[in-house]
């Protein structure tokens, strides 16, 4: 069975490593195997990869679209991992289970969890806001 996708006029998605834009008009792609896809609202720009936690997720993005440059993104990971670890201890547990995902090469999922670290980094980041305007 094929994963129908309705993509929106100029949406971009990424199949396989390569990245698609939409034209005008909305359109209907049947992919029939099996391969990494990333839709618009999923993808992260190197750009916009401008907090450690978003680095993370940049990081595990590039692992699930490039397979064979994985070892170098694991190492990646890793050491921005070890630097959130070391900043904000109270990653931890969500950490953690972004690494099971990680090492059992489940990309897609990790994605989906480090989305979770994204929003408590922002809560995080909220909270040390309040308190410097509060000083």
């Amino acid at each position: 069975m094929s994963l129908k996708l309705m993509l929106k006029p100029h949406e971009r998605l990424i199949i396989g490593g390569a990245v698609v834009r939409n034209g005008g008009k909305t359109a209907e792609l049947h992919v029939e195997n099996t391969v990494p896809i990333l839709r618009g609202k999923e993808i992260l720009s190197q750009e916009s990869a401008d907090s450690p936690c978003k680095r993370i997720y940049l990081a595990i993005q590039l692992m699930y679209i490039d397979e064979k440059n994985l070892s170098d993104y694991h190492a990646i990971y890793w050491e921005l991992v070890r630097e959130v670890l070391a900043a904000a201890p109270s990653t931890t547990g969500i950490i953690d289970r972004i690494n099971e995902l990680v090492l059992d090469g489940t990309y897609y999922q990790a994605l989906k969890k480090t989305k979770e670290l994204l929003r408590y980094e922002e809560e995080l980041l909220s909270h040390a806001r309040e308190s410097l305007q509060h000083v």
